[in-house]
């Protein structure tokens, strides 16, 4: 560890205990928020007291993650940070996002959906989903509460980006400040391990893609489609058209996942996630994947503070297209759209605007057998 920073470690844990200054190859510092494992019956209506799929790696259980705090900033290292106050970096694709943080050493990774699903999953469940940037520098909701704007970076004469982590309170997952900041807007975020292919979902299992030695490509053999009649996991057939495997359709003007897709349309559409649905072909072990990864609502969760219309998020999807990669959270225009279920499945792994961004990850590496 590089000495000059141990102060600023102290200073971190003992201010956040649940928060740390990781080093990378490079002894360069992020800080980043601990999710401690916890179980599907922890933040899902279900009975099952199996491990969330984002704690498991390569078969393994793993104590938790280790998420970024704030959106990522990329430096000329070739490395990606998670700093506060920065403007995160922008304008690249998905595949350069993996690299920069796969830079930074074993266990390295850009989030992966399961992360994700797993942050958005507990704020749900605790009542404490956040606001963030989704107005030109403020939430939808609020009037006065406003982050500190990147200089020079404007939308139409507003304030676009924001410098991470310096939105008020509400802007953390937790709404407190060892928290995650600014998962609702200010810019999206890619994520790795899930796609679509021609409407099919293919899933890298569990949270095997925050091995970074697993590879998360295109033509990756690590992809996964999903048996609707089971969860069962099988090896897709390269063309989207999987026997009983699970696949977006477009029902009455919302997603509804199926077995067959009768509404497919190489174009991006958009629906309410809370409108999501499973057709009668997708049993319940399949539902509660989808559902533990943020692709589908918990209708039956109940509790105090729990938001039934998931923050009026939105799920934008391309079902015909070869590959659709997913990017989350959304952007400063987003409205009251964005938040921790926006999901956009619409953008091929090469897209890159001034608003697609990412976050970086850490997991201890099970040891092997």
């Amino acid at each position: 560890m590089a000495t000059n920073f141990d102060a600023t470690r102290l200073a971190v844990q003992t201010a956040f205990p649940t928060n740390d200054l990781l080093f990378d190859d490079k002894e360069m510092p992020s800080i980043h928020v601990f999710i401690p494992k916890f179980r599907l019956c922890d933040v899902l209506s279900t009975q099952s007291t199996e491990t969330h799929p984002a704690f498991i790696v390569n078969g393994k259980e793993i104590d938790g993650f280790w998420f970024g705090k704030y959106q990522s900033t990329c430096t000329d290292t070739g490395r990606a940070y998670s700093l506060p106050a920065e403007d995160p970096t922008v304008s690249h694709p998905l595949d350069w996002f993996v690299t920069q943080t796969n830079a930074k050493g074993a266990g390295w990774h850009e989030i992966s959906n399961a992360e994700w699903a797993a942050v958005a999953l507990w704020c749900h469940k605790h009542g404490c989903e956040p606001k963030g940037n989704n107005n030109y520098g403020k939430d939808s909701s609020e009037t006065y509460y406003e982050a500190i704007p990147v200089p020079g970076v404007q939308d139409n004469g507003k304030t676009a980006r924001v410098r991470t982590g310096t939105g008020p309170l509400t802007w953390s997952h937790n709404g407190r400040m060892d928290g995650i900041w600014d998962m609702n807007g200010n810019i999206w975020e890619w994520c790795i391990g899930l796609r679509l292919v021609k409407g099919e979902l293919q899933i890298i299992p569990n949270n095997n893609a925050a091995d970074n030695s697993v590879s998360n490509s295109a033509s990756s053999n690590a992809w996964r489609a999903i048996k609707a009649s089971d969860g069962s996991l099988v090896a897709p057939d390269g063309n989207g058209t999987t026997t009983g495997t699970i696949k977006l359709n477009r029902v009455n003007n919302h997603w509804e996942w199926d077995t067959t897709i009768s509404d497919s349309k190489d174009e991006s559409r958009s629906a309410a996630f809370k409108d999501t649905t499973a057709a009668a072909s997708v049993g319940d072990a399949a539902k509660l994947i989808l559902m533990s990864l943020a692709l589908m609502p918990d209708t039956a969760l109940t509790g105090d503070g729990i938001d039934v219309n998931y923050g009026n998020d939105y799920f934008w999807a391309n079902n015909a297209a070869d590959e659709r990669c997913p990017i989350r959270g959304g952007r400063w225009i987003s409205g009251e759209g964005a938040g921790v279920f926006y999901l956009d499945l619409g953008n091929p792994r090469s897209a890159s605007w001034t608003s697609y961004g990412g976050r970086s990850a850490f997991v201890k590496l099970p040891a092997e057998a």
